[in-house]
């Protein structure tokens, strides 16, 4: 239990930077956890935190079934039509605007999914490094 909430932690982390790198790119992803006067506001956090739920629940239910169903595409993609479903899901989770959002539309708005969904999994992935490993125990 105590691994599922730091996964989370993480999780919620990698969604923070990627906002944060996307910013920098003039991308339309971002975090909703500041006030005015750039102040962490607890509520907001709580917010990401649930939206990152629900992101990590799309992942694991709606991310798994267009996969198996993509499969023939990705096979002939060598992989890379992955990365298009997980711009789907990030869009999909985002549009429920719990603490993150995507505020471009159209092409735009799918090419902030696309880079958004790419540096959150670099991300998570470069911080599950210092997550214990269960297995080990």
């Amino acid at each position: 239990m105590k691994n599922l909430a730091l996964k989370w932690i993480v999780l919620a982390l990698a969604v923070f930077g990627a906002s944060q790198i996307t910013k920098m790119l003039n991308l339309g992803f971002q975090v909703d956890i500041f006030d005015k006067a750039n102040a962490v506001v607890p509520g907001k956090v709580i917010t990401l935190l649930l939206g990152v739920a629900v992101l990590a629940f799309l992942n694991a239910t709606l991310g798994k079934i267009l996969k198996f169903l993509t499969l023939p595409l990705s096979c002939l993609t060598l992989g890379l039509f992955s990365l298009v479903v997980n711009a789907i899901v990030l869009m999909v989770a985002a549009s429920f605007k719990l603490g993150f959002m995507i505020t471009q539309d159209g092409f735009a708005g799918f090419m902030s999914a696309a880079v958004a969904s790419i540096l959150i999994s670099l991300i998570n992935g470069l911080l599950s490094i210092f997550l214990p490993d269960p297995k080990e125990d």
